[in-house]
């Protein structure tokens, strides 16, 4: 054998090696690249999270707490959040909400959290996932700090009484 196909006889297996190692690393990349990306979307997702939660926490405090131009009447406890939609307590349309939201995080409806004399006073994720953001939250939503699961992210309008919610799991 000559020096040349013995060169190129041992060449062979090194190649081999050389595709193995492109295949490893190009795998280790994109399993980087689905766990930044996984990341990014469940901060999308809480912040998202958060504008939904305050939009339905603001809107249950307009219910309990009418102002301005609406016309005044008797309180009367939220049953539904579909009653956010359109006031069934007023003869003109009131709306408080534009639309009915779902829990961005598991795209189902939200746990309520009820009181026995206002009714509705709140929503929550029923997402037992850890969260990410754990501060810097909006000066309404600082019961949210250090909150280790998206379940705990509760948005209740508070008034003044002092009475203990409960909270009920979505039929």
């Amino acid at each position: 054998m000559s020096v040349r196909a013995a060169y190129l006889h041992n060449q062979k297996g090194f190649t081999y090696l050389i595709a193995l190692l492109a295949v490893m690393l190009i795998g280790i990349m994109l399993g980087a690249a689905g766990t930044s990306w996984k990341n990014v979307m469940q901060r999308e997702r809480e912040e998202e999270l958060l504008f939904r939660g305050m939009q339905i926490q603001d809107a249950i405090g307009r219910w309990h707490q009418p102002q301005g131009n609406v016309q005044q009447h008797a309180a009367t406890p939220l049953n539904d959040l579909k009653d956010l939609l359109r006031d069934p307590r007023t003869p003109a349309t009131v709306r408080y909400l534009r639309k009915l939201y779902r829990d961005p995080i598991t795209n189902q409806d939200w746990v309520l959290i009820r009181e026995p004399a206002r009714g509705i006073i709140g929503v929550a994720s029923s997402s037992t996932e850890r969260v990410i953001k754990k501060d810097n939250f909006p000066d309404q939503l600082q019961d949210l700090v250090n909150k280790e699961r998206y379940d705990q992210w509760q948005f209740v309008y508070k008034s003044g009484q002092k009475t203990v919610p409960t909270v009920q799991a979505p039929k």
